[in-house]
């Protein structure tokens, strides 16, 4: 029989993902809306890269901001959403540690390169609405190909040491993270050494890079909202407030569930821990779904773009 103290220091070679640890029986269930809304994130995104590439019309710079926050997306859903789907109907709960880590990174950069996409995007807005004459010089091609990649050097070279800070940690016999997806709160809290530097790096690095894009967006929009309200003719203010409304819908979405999950995980003592589990499949699932949809119905230049491809087929 092997003792106590072999079991406590034997190596984990792979997780096992819980999901629900209270309502195992409500899985099967929870599966049906969760593929929907996945089929729906994927179909409209889908729909809005497709519609984009073949537009000429479309292809202009807020187009292609809006085509790397769709591909950011698609990334994320696939990255969780098929393996929790994977627990749901086959009960799969194995997860190896390589790929639990790769999960890990991909879900902490891609998170950070949204809000940086949507910090970019802002400016973009402002550019348009403050300086009119001048957007054509200043928002090229040129200028999004460096943003595209400002936006992925940044968020990725950053927010690596998170996942590889954790798998340096040591894993003993504990390989059960009572989540659906790899957190480096919840895969951490399963290792025998010191947790506080990995923690800590995660918490100041995310808030940094969060907080410093939300400061240049609230700055975007303040500037934009004093112009506006120098604006004398109710048609120019309409359109200015059109030209900025899908995108600070899509703001609302990122930062609302991304609010709600912070708060759910700082009151985690009096909430039902399958609360923050199911917030965090959410972020995951309901911005990549409503985005797509609120450009292209707000849009006319995407709704338009959506008919013809829709005649071609």
């Amino acid at each position: 029989m092997t003792s106590s103290s072999n079991y406590s220091t034997a190596p984990v070679s792979e997780f096992l993902l819980t999901c629900f640890p209270n309502y195992q029986n409500w899985q099967h269930w929870l599966s049906l809306p969760l593929s929907l809304l996945f089929l729906l994130a994927m179909g409209a995104n889908a729909t809005l890269l497709i519609t984009i590439w073949l537009e000429t019309s479309l292809h202009e710079p807020i187009y292609y901001l809006l085509s790397l926050l769709s591909l950011l997306d698609v990334v994320l859903c696939l990255t969780v959403i098929p393996k929790v789907l994977d627990i749901f109907w086959f009960n799969n709960k194995s997860i190896s540690f390589s790929a639990c880590f790769l999960q890990m990174f991909i879900m902490n950069s891609f998170l950070t390169m949204e809000s940086c996409t949507f910090m970019v995007m802002a400016y973009d807005r402002y550019v348009a609405i403050c300086h009119p004459l001048r957007y054509p010089s200043i928002i090229t091609d040129q200028f999004v190909a460096r943003a595209a990649i400002f936006v992925v050097v940044r968020n990725a070279l950053l927010t690596m040491p998170i996942p590889i800070l954790s798998s340096q940690l040591r894993y003993c016999a504990r390989n059960i993270i009572n989540n659906c997806i790899c957190t480096n709160l919840s895969v951490s809290r399963l290792s025998c050494d010191d947790i506080t530097f990995s923690q800590l790096y995660q918490f100041v690095t995310g808030w940094t890079l969060l907080g410093f894009d939300l400061i240049l967006i609230v700055l975007s929009y303040s500037f934009i909202l004093k112009v506006v309200l120098r604006i004398k003719a109710e048609r120019a203010v309409a359109k200015a407030l059109s030209t900025c409304g899908s995108h600070f819908i899509l703001i609302l979405f990122f930062s609302t569930v991304l609010l709600v999950l912070v708060i759910t995980n700082l009151a985690r003592k009096r909430i039902p821990p399958d609360v923050p589990i199911m917030l965090n499949i959410l972020h995951h699932l309901i911005p990549p779904a409503l985005n797509p949809i609120v450009y292209g119905v707000r849009t006319k230049e995407i709704k338009q773009g959506i008919q013809k491809l829709l005649r071609r087929l």
